[in-house]
């Protein structure tokens, strides 16, 4: 079955905690700590894989969590990284956050894409060793990895996309043109799966043609299959609109023509402006006189015109040569560009759960994962990121748990793994 949308549960690692750990030696009285630092937990990748045509994989499997990262050891010993989890999909895949639609990656190339990030591995406590506090008995639990839901959407990446309403001749054109070999016969709705067909012209010189199936008037509205497969036009830089030239069927090739444009409309204003070739198919079924109506109707619109009998090839050279000297001046198949994640607007007064600990002098700020997500807005190196985060901190009255507590200037402050000098 061809799945072309798929819903799953990303959860990538949680780092490792550090270690709490202290030298021993003989004859060495005061070692002091040497707790290493928890490993880095896996993060989770997509990669686009040539040989999958269809999301049927992700409909039994839902959840992909990535190991978390290794615990620090002793002696300084860091704690192993976690391996990233790879998963494979076709290309021409977007994804996006489930929650808001937001598009977070096209994986239409070769390249790896980090769609949920692993949790970094927490301090040991040899990071906490000062002048004041040499036996530091804690350290740093490791960050929690990404987690969310993603909608997976197949568009198929081709340059060319044949339209037109069904037992037009679109399967045959596509099977004698390219290396395709779809099923036809002679009823409606044959083809229930897009088909991809690569078009060579020669050495070093081709392009992917698509056969979309389904539609019909009312497919922008889901009657019919078009509703399922309109998605995959949105790439092709160019559309061959195939009609049966005598209406054979009993349709008008011209209504029908206006009717699956109007579709196209319908669900996209950019996709309605893809320049069209008209490939005029089984013309043995008709008289010149019918076939030259129709091409002043098209001509006399601009559309390039082409009678085709695609059932014997004939005409279908010189609409393909004229196919490939289009696409030369047309820009590359389409890619949708990730959109920023929006910034939280965290100054505004609300009621957070979080909790002080003291512990070796050190005011530790706890239980506030809500604190996680801007840890990773801050820059540390840049001085308005460090003041957007303290009005944070005085926001959400951490500044005035921390005064309650009894904190004093100079004193350290511990947030996740933000340590700062509590200054009035």
């Amino acid at each position: 079955m061809f799945v072309d949308i798929a819903k799953i549960h990303l959860k990538a690692g949680n780092g490792g905690d550090g270690a709490v750990s202290f030298h021993r030696e003989k004859y060495v009285a005061a070692g002091g700590p040497d707790g290493g630092d928890g490993g880095k937990g896996g993060d989770i990748i997509f990669v686009a894989d040539k040989n999958l045509s269809t999301l049927a994989d992700f409909r039994y499997k839902r959840k992909y969590i990535a190991e978390s990262g290794e615990k620090g050891k002793a002696g300084r010993g860091s704690g192993k990284k976690a391996p990233d989890l790879i998963v494979r999909v076709p290309e021409g895949t977007l994804i996006k956050d489930a929650e808001t639609g937001r598009i977070i990656a096209d994986i239409s190339d070769s390249t790896p894409t980090v769609i949920a990030k692993g949790g970094n591995g927490g301090w040991g406590n040899t990071h906490f060793a000062t002048a004041t506090r040499q036996v530091p008995r804690f350290a740093k639990r490791g960050a929690e990895g990404e987690e969310l839901d993603v909608t997976l959407e197949l568009k198929l990446l081709a340059d060319v996309g044949l339209i037109g309403f069904p037992n037009v001749g679109k399967s045959t054109l596509i099977s004698v043109v390219s290396e395709a070999k779809p099923k036809i016969a002679n009823f409606h709705f044959t083809t229930l799966t897009p088909v991809l067909g690569v078009v060579r012209m020669g050495e070093g010189s081709s392009f992917v043609m698509a056969d979309i199936p389904g539609l019909i008037e009312g497919a922008s509205e889901g009657i019919g299959l078009g509703h399922e497969f309109l998605r995959h036009v949105e790439r092709c830089r160019l559309l061959i609109h195939v009609i049966d030239v005598s209406g054979s069927e009993g349709r008008d090739p011209i209504e029908d023509f206006e009717k699956i444009n109007h579709e196209l409309s319908v669900y996209s204003e950019e996709l309605s402006g893809r320049p069209q070739i008209i490939a005029a198919n089984k013309c043995d079924l008709c008289d010149d006189e019918q076939i030259n109506r129709i091409r002043v109707y098209f001509e006399d619109k601009g559309y390039p015109f082409f009678p085709i009998m695609a059932a014997i090839g004939e005409g279908t050279a010189p609409l393909i040569n004229f196919v490939a000297s289009e696409l030369q001046k047309l820009p590359p198949v389409k890619r949708f560009e990730a959109e920023p994640k929006p910034m939280k607007d965290y100054s505004k007064p609300k009621t957070r759960t979080f909790n002080i600990r003291i512990c070796d002098g050190v005011y530790i700020v706890e239980n506030a994962p809500w604190l996680l997500d801007i840890m990773n807005d801050i820059n540390p190196e840049d001085y308005e990121s460090l003041q957007y985060f303290e009005r944070v901190l005085r926001s959400s009255g951490i500044i005035d748990a921390l005064k309650n507590s009894g904190i004093h200037e100079g004193d350290t402050v511990s947030v996740y793994d933000v340590e700062f000098n509590y200054v009035e």
